[in-house]
């Protein structure tokens, strides 16, 4: 028996959208009410009173890095199937990139579980004395940070392509595709001013300011885009092919 499931450009616009939202919503939650809140860059003593003092807080966090890491694999289907019509092989490009990204992006939330596990202590860190422990729970939250930025290239690449998507087929604002390009290079200039830098800390202000500022903007505007004029300009594309795709 064979079974199909359609999509449509316009059903994969909206769950793309959709994703989008989904993604902010939790990452509000898990990164800014839960990580920055709980984790105090430098001080892993209290990094780890505070991740034992809040175990339950600090799980929903986990859990909110897992679902949108989830969710970006959707994403990453919902745009190949509305932008194939554009080109294959960049749509395609676009979406590995993206489902990198993802690859990269959950060894950084295993971090987070190990850090956790240090912080509350029990059987499995018999070993360890609480000096020890506070210094792995540091270790573990570093080791986060910097996989998250690593996995970032791969998703400041995806936003370049992306960019240069909308550019080529005219589906949408030039500006936003642009836009989305420099917030791609943003990305991945943020990640090696990291790398290359001993002294990054001087110039970690106007780095953060200049990828929130670009990735807020743009990643807005393409939601908005996603929702309300994304099926109709592909629609409008010449030589489309047609609107259902079958898996």
């Amino acid at each position: 028996m064979n079974v199909t499931t359609d999509l449509s450009p316009r059903s994969a616009a909206r769950l793309a959208g959709l994703g989008y939202i989904a993604i902010v919503l939790l990452a509000m939650g898990a990164n800014f009410l839960v990580r920055n809140q709980l984790v105090v860059l430098d001080d892993p003593a209290a990094t780890m009173a505070n991740i034992a003092e809040n175990e339950t807080t600090f799980r929903f966090g986990i859990a909110g890095f897992a679902a949108i890491a989830m969710i970006d694999i959707g994403i990453a289907w919902a745009l190949h199937v509305l932008l194939r019509h554009t080109g294959e092989r960049r749509s395609l490009l676009a979406a590995w990139l993206r489902l990198a990204y993802t690859v990269a992006f959950i060894p950084a939330i295993t971090f987070m579980y190990l850090a956790l596990q240090l912080a509350v202590g029990g059987d499995i860190v018999a070993g360890l004395d609480a000096g020890q422990r506070e210094a792995w729970t540091g270790l573990a939250m570093e080791a986060f940070d910097i996989t998250w930025l690593l996995a970032l290239v791969a998703f400041g690449l995806h936003l370049m392509v992306l960019g240069r998507i909308l550019v080529a087929s005219r589906i949408g604002p030039r500006a936003l595709g642009y836009g989305l390009g420099i917030a791609g290079v943003a990305y991945v200039a943020d990640t090696f001013a990291h790398l290359l830098l001993a002294n990054y800390a001087d110039f970690g202000g106007a780095f953060l300011a200049i990828v929130a500022t670009a990735s807020i903007v743009t990643e807005v505007w393409f939601t908005v885009w996603l929702l309300t004029r994304a099926p109709r300009a592909v629609a409008a594309l010449p030589g489309r092919e047609p609107d259902l795709v079958t898996a």
